[in-house]
């Protein structure tokens, strides 16, 4: 089996990976951590310019099933935030706002990561 560089699902994880970095930002800037918030927008920059190189990259039909993977991530996303949200209110204290929003990013990129996996071994 050969190994595609560059795939929609690739892009869609790349877009995630990027929604998840700036969803930190608010929380490095509360925190007056400016070096930390400065190396993360420069890790923002060279994600998002592959995430466009390989969508660039990516035939007529690929492009075509990168909305379906963009919607997938966004439902994600939205799972990430109920299941941190029911995390925190079980588990912790309440944190900042800050600190929930970059948890639950995560949260959604993971379980999208996860799905794309499952979905690619039943294959």
């Amino acid at each position: 089996m050969q190994r595609i560089p560059y795939s929609p699902e690739r892009v869609s994880v790349a877009i995630g990976l990027c929604v998840v970095m700036l969803s930190a930002l608010p929380r490095y800037m509360a925190g007056g951590h400016e070096t930390r918030q400065t190396l993360l927008l420069i890790a923002l920059v060279f994600v998002a310019s592959a995430a466009v190189l390989q969508w660039r990259m990516l035939s007529a039909a690929a492009r075509q099933t990168l909305p379906s993977f963009l919607k997938r991530l966004a439902a994600m996303m939205v799972a990430g935030l109920v299941v941190m949200g029911g995390w925190h209110l079980l588990f912790t204290d309440w944190i900042s706002w800050q600190v929930f929003i970059s948890h639950a990013a995560t949260a959604g990129l993971l379980l999208h990561a996860v799905s794309l996996w499952w979905t690619r071994s039943e294959e």
